[in-house]
């Protein structure tokens, strides 16, 4: 007999599939060959709960942490191999290499609570690392795993905080300095019983979800597993086959979501259960009762004449990143950035994509200065969206969709810009008249030259400018010739 090798696909979205354990459970709950699982806390025989205290130092370097513990474990080889497993998963997976959630696994016997999660100095922190024989600063640490293969990658995500987080028991004990490493006398082995589980973090739902996946996860090997199940109808009992506890109540359907299934956040998710468990491919073709349409977005039909207009008028399409410095939109347009009102990323990667860009006008430079060899005259033109900080929005800014030409050359060229300005109108069908149309009066603007810029109006309502560039604007992009500029708002001709 030959051995025979299964290679499963698991969805990004199914962490309690990450492991052996719960991949088992989760075909014999869907063969019907064992109920759905219900889990429990259940409170330790003395009574008293282990506490993990959070101190105000952390809220500079890793403000969250959640804890559990799972009692009266038995490991094996093996049992213990995918303990570890899976923590390496997740660490990989929904922790973002650690950086969103570090996970903490302590012999408790070896400890005493309660445990203390704070934020000190470097140098005022001193503990044996895992796996060594003497003690270390955390500064002596940064440099010893700077060469260590599996540790170096996380060493940026504090190692230019001012504090690093630090997590004692109630003897001073250290248990791990999240999320580079565990103290080595805490450490759980083969003969541990019960696991101090802490996960800390930066982003509270993701901890407790992989807090829960831990402890769900193996709480098989726990003496205090227990399972719950009740008869119900054909679609409780598939959903039921999915993990997911049902049953039926009149004429409505009540499901219980288990702590190993996150990605259920919505009815549809239950349904989608539902249609797995009964297959796809059983289900009857019919159709719909609801007959629809599908339609283009009124903005993006716009957006896809204009395009192809624009192009036939002579200009090349650009596209840029959404994303520019604080630079770009601000000092080389001769602006201050507390004026332009622009989203700033938190943890940009490069000064390159510090801010969401507020006007397409510097991704055009930027694009004619990386093309400065070619034939003149360079002609460019860019439709999509900006970003915008709109306080009467739930996420607090918004898109807009714009559009921007420039025309670079030996000469100014303003009358080809001016030109261009009047063949977008007449594509959108508004006339050159004051009141009902539109029309331009000159404007000051500091990204363009004094007495060479028009602000453009359309029944009344002001939607864009154009103009002659300013020397210092063209010089900070690194040009040396002349250019006119366009930019408008398109949404008002909706």
């Amino acid at each position: 007999m030959t051995d025979c090798i299964v290679s499963i696909d698991v969805p990004a979205n199914r962490y309690d599939l990450l492991c052996l354990e719960g991949l088992a459970r989760g075909l014999q709950v869907f063969k019907n060959k064992l109920d759905a699982p219900r889990y429990r806390r259940v409170s330790p025989v003395s009574g008293d709960r282990q506490r993990l205290i959070i101190t105000k130092e952390t809220a500079a370097v890793r403000p969250h942490a959640v804890a559990a513990v799972l009692r009266n474990i038995t490991f094996t080889q093996e049992r213990y191999d995918s303990f570890i497993e899976l923590q390496e998963k997740l660490h990989q997976n929904i922790c973002r290499k650690r950086s969103l959630v570090a996970i903490g696994t302590h012999d408790l016997d070896t400890i005493s609570g309660p445990f203390t999660f704070t934020a000190k100095r470097p140098g005022d922190i001193s503990f044996r690392p895992l796996n060594q024989t003497k003690e270390y600063t955390a500064t002596q640490l940064m440099s010893l795993y700077k060469t260590d293969s599996h540790l170096k990658h996380y060493l940026p995500i504090i190692e230019d905080k001012p504090v690093y987080p630090i997590i004692y028991d109630s003897n001073g004990v250290v248990l791990s300095m999240p999320p580079i490493i565990n103290g080595d006398h805490s450490k759980i082995s083969l003969q541990t019983k019960n696991v101090f589980i802490e996960c800390t973090a930066t982003d509270l739902t993701k901890a407790k979800i992989v807090l829960d996946m831990m402890v769900t996860m193996f709480s098989e090997y726990s003496d205090f597993l227990s399972f719950f199940s009740e008869s119900a109808e054909s679609i409780a009992q598939l959903l039921t086959r999915m993990c997911l506890l049902s049953q039926t109540t009149g004429d409505e359907l009540e499901v219980e979501i288990p702590p190993t299934r996150p990605d259920v956040i919505h009815a549809c998710d239950i349904m989608e259960d539902a249609a797995v468990a009964y297959g796809f491919n059983n289900i009857t073709r019919t159709i719909p009762r609801t007959y629809t349409v599908a339609n283009q977005l009124p903005l993006n039909k716009l957006t896809e004449l204009l395009r192809q207009d624009l192009a036939a008028a002579g200009f090349t399409e650009a596209l840029n990143f959404a994303l520019c410095s604080q630079e770009d939109i601000a000092d080389k347009l001769g602006k201050r950035i507390s004026e332009t009102g622009a989203v700033h990323i938190s943890n940009p990667k490069t000064a390159d994509f510090q801010v969401a860009r507020t006007t397409l006008l510097p991704g055009l430079l930027k694009t004619i200065a990386a093309n400065r060899k070619m034939p003149l005259p360079l002609k460019l033109f860019e439709i999509s969206d900006v970003v915008l900080k709109d306080q009467n929005k739930d996420v607090g800014a918004r898109n807009s969709r714009r559009f921007s030409a420039v025309y670079y050359n030996k000469t100014p060229g303003f009358e080809v810009i001016h030109g261009l300005l009047d063949r977008t109108m007449q594509l959108l069908e508004v006339k050159a008249v004051r009141g009902g149309g539109y029309h331009i009066q000159a404007a000051d603007d500091s990204t363009f030259f004094p007495g060479r810029c028009a602000e453009i109006f359309v029944c009344g309502k002001s939607v864009g400018r154009l103009g002659v560039l300013h020397p210092d604007v063209i010089s900070h992009f690194e040009l040396t010739m002349p250019c006119s500029a366009l930019e408008m708002d398109i949404e008002p001709f909706l």
